[in-house]
């Protein structure tokens, strides 16, 4: 029977395709609120299913299982999976024809968490909301666009595939990482414009929270003109900002507190507790078994908000096997950008 537990801030990577004795364990922590998946942990179809099962059988409510699905460049599972175009194909097929770009990008959101969603995987972290200003070593073509409007309306029609399918959407990465060249996987990155600026970035946001958006990803970008802080440590971004001025009020993940860009704020468990301070309601934690260790042993005991967390398991949508199909299609003549 699984242990009924409140979710936990806490969502990691695990070593390995099969669940070992500790890994279960460790699941089992009430910190613990979900896994997200890499490469490591994906050898054919039938052993996933058979993991997110095991998961999920471990607790009530079940873990969250996350994987970043976005396509292009980002696409942690790829055997057997349908190859997704990144972002910006969607765009440059808008540019020519938008009815047709916004019937591909549903098409991409379609087929992205149907697929997902038939192996037990509950959440891609998708769309990307940033913005293509035509700098960012680490954003380019995983951008829809570089109108924010028209990013909008792309990755609307992305999110609204993938709740056709049952899966909720995650924006990222918040405020917007677009203008920036620095990778914050390598690098601590500073955006300099002025608020006034940035409130472009934010324009796709306010659009998807109108439409249903479920969850935010922060980025790991300090905006001096706004916070000292970087952003996924920030109070002004995430509770005046996020939730205040956009009244969002999904569930906030950090970025993956493991990368360069959050090492200003300490060790792993220092910069844990500092995105909880800020808001964040999940924490990202991908690569550093150590630090996982030591989070769930510092870490307050924290709940995520039960409508927050029950928001993000997959529900299963009603797409028929034609609808799939059509939708695969449409993708495999998509010119890739």
């Amino acid at each position: 029977m699984p242990q009924t537990l409140p979710a936990g801030p806490l969502v990691i990577g695990l070593p390995g395709p099969q669940l070992a004795p500790a890994d279960r364990a460790l699941l089992l922590e009430p910190a613990i609120g979900g896994v997200i998946l890499f490469e490591r942990n994906f050898e054919d179809a039938r052993q996933l299913t058979a993991l997110c099962a095991d998961i999920h059988a471990l607790r009530e409510p079940r873990l969250l299982i996350a994987v970043d699905q976005e396509g292009g460049r980002v696409q942690r599972l790829r055997p057997g999976f349908t190859p997704l175009p990144p972002a910006a194909a969607y765009g440059r097929t808008y540019d020519r024809d938008p009815g047709a770009g916004v019937m591909l990008a549903r098409a991409g959101g379609l087929v992205m968490a149907s697929e997902l969603l038939a192996l037990g995987i509950d959440l891609s972290f998708a769309p990307v909301l940033d913005l293509d200003y035509g700098v960012s070593e680490i954003i380019g073509a995983r951008a829809f666009h570089a109108d924010a409007n028209t990013a909008a309306a792309l990755a609307g029609a992305f999110m609204a595939g993938m709740a056709d399918a049952g899966m909720a959407a995650c924006g990222k990465h918040f405020p917007g990482h677009g203008a920036v060249a620095a990778d914050t996987h390598l690098t601590q990155v500073i955006d300099e414009r002025s608020r006034e600026a940035i409130e472009t970035d934010l324009l796709p946001y306010r659009q998807l929270i109108g439409q249903g958006l479920a969850s935010v990803m922060m980025a790991h970008v300090l905006f001096p003109a706004v916070d000292a802080q970087p952003a996924g440590f920030s109070r002004r971004w995430v509770q005046d900002i996020l939730r205040g001025e956009l009244g969002f009020d999904g569930a906030v993940f950090s970025d993956d507190l493991g990368m360069a860009g959050a090492a200003g704020a300490g060790d792993v468990v220092a910069r844990a507790r500092r995105a909880l301070d800020a808001g964040c309601d999940y924490l990202l934690i991908c690569n550093d078994p150590a630090a996982v260790q030591a989070s769930v042993s510092a870490l307050p005991a924290r709940a995520v908000a039960a409508y927050r967390h029950r928001a993000l398991l997959a529900r299963g949508g009603s797409v028929e096997a034609a609808q799939l199909a059509k939708a695969r299609q449409l993708l495999a003549d998509l010119e890739p950008a």
